[in-house]
């Protein structure tokens, strides 16, 4: 399903969020996948970066990369963010935070990717008191800050993505840079993640992965999580796919609490070292099956540089099959862009984000620190 609102020159258009089942499919990609695939990177060159690379809209999903990011956070059939932020001690807290981190692993469907998002760009989108706003921050190289508020549970979430995708020949490898704050107010809790690692592999087999280790901290509390996930191996016809393993533990005396294993997809379990005691951390199909399509509350509340706002032409030409049509929308967007930049720079302006303060640094990689307090709601609702 996929909700619409028409404006005067244009419509938002929301389309289902990435989930195990009943939202964005893969009948949306094109038949021929890999042939078309291999085509279009026969001119580059193995360990070229591809965060310039243009792809034809035949290899997009209809949305923009900053919706993607909000899905993982406002889209979720089990409300564990909640749950971390009325945790009773400093440990359960943690484990829902790490539970919360698991959540926002997500599918993803092999040979299809978001639009890359212009600069200046914001996606807005509230699901019941938590706020989330999004905005890209810089373009080359691509860089999103994300602030999200809940007034109600004292709950803050502040990330810098910087995602940089690699073609490897047999694959595209997309690291994803930049930290991960969760902050729990009432207790004064700042919890920092990272993000795995995405791997689209061609051969043998065609699939998408998230891969690599995850490390989860909270100095205040003085415990530390690290997550392995994992695919098949190399050929395709072993290893655990989907699979996650890890420990949460002291970080002062590296003394493990937990032993944590099983399916980001799947269930996660928890076992209690000192009593042998296994729960249940994490339930996949509860979580991130069958999720909710944003809707359109207010139309006249949507900012100009909404995402789904200035993707909605390209979106819905995707959604019909009108290639041609989503080609010349997508290309007016990207010359627009273009022109901009080049009078930016004929004029010595450099662009200011309006929703954040950006810094690079070598050590610690690029910072979005949020201008404002806290979030409004918006225009655009997920209900639970």
């Amino acid at each position: 399903m996929v909700s619409e609102e028409k404006g005067e020159e244009q419509r938002v258009v929301l389309t289902p969020p990435m989930s195990l089942a009943g939202g964005f499919s893969a009948e949306h990609r094109a038949p021929n996948i890999i042939q078309r695939i291999l085509s279009l990177f026969s001119n580059v060159r193995p360990g070229s970066e591809l965060t310039r690379f243009q792809l034809p809209p035949l290899f997009n999903m209809p949305k923009s990369q900053l919706q993607c990011y909000g899905e993982d956070v406002y889209c979720v059939g089990d409300d564990i963010l909640i749950r971390c932020a009325r945790g009773k001690t400093s440990l359960e807290r943690f484990t829902y935070a790490v539970a919360w981190s698991i959540s926002m692993v997500r599918p993803v469907i092999f040979g299809l990717a978001p639009f890359n998002p212009i600069l200046g760009e914001t996606h807005h989108v509230s699901r019941g008191t938590l706020n989330v706003l999004i905005e890209q921050v810089s373009h080359h190289p691509p860089v999103a800050g994300l602030h999200a508020t809940d007034e109600k549970e004292n709950v803050e979430l502040i990330w810098s993505q910087n995602p940089i995708p690699r073609y490897h020949g047999t694959l595209v490898e997309a690291v994803v840079h930049g930290k991960r704050k969760l902050k729990l107010l009432n207790f004064g809790e700042i919890y920092e993640m990272n993000t795995p690692t995405l791997h689209m592999r061609f051969f043998p087999v065609p699939r998408v992965d998230w891969v690599g280790k995850v490390r989860i901290q909270c100095k205040d509390s003085g415990l530390e999580a690290e997550l392995y996930y994992k695919g098949p191996s190399f050929l395709g016809f072993g290893g655990n796919p989907r699979s996650v393993k890890g420990k949460i533990f002291n970080s002062s005396s590296l003394k493990t609490v937990y032993e944590i294993d099983g399916h980001w997809d799947r269930i996660v379990t928890l076992k209690d070292i000192n009593s042998g005691e296994i729960s249940t951390l994490y339930n996949g199909k509860e979580a991130i099956t069958k999720l909710k399509t944003p809707v359109l509350e207010n139309r006249k509340g949507v900012l100009p540089s909404e995402s789904a706002l200035v993707w909605s032409e390209v979106s819905q030409s995707i959604l019909n099959k009108e290639w041609e049509k989503a080609r010349e929308a997508k290309t007016n967007i990207e010359e627009k862009e273009r022109k901009l930049e080049k009078e930016r720079k004929s004029q010595g302006e450099s662009w200011v984000p309006k929703h954040f303060t950006v810094s690079y640094t070598k050590d610690v990689g690029w910072e979005c620190l949020p201008k404002h307090q806290s979030i409004p709601p918006a225009p655009i609702v997920v209900f639970p």
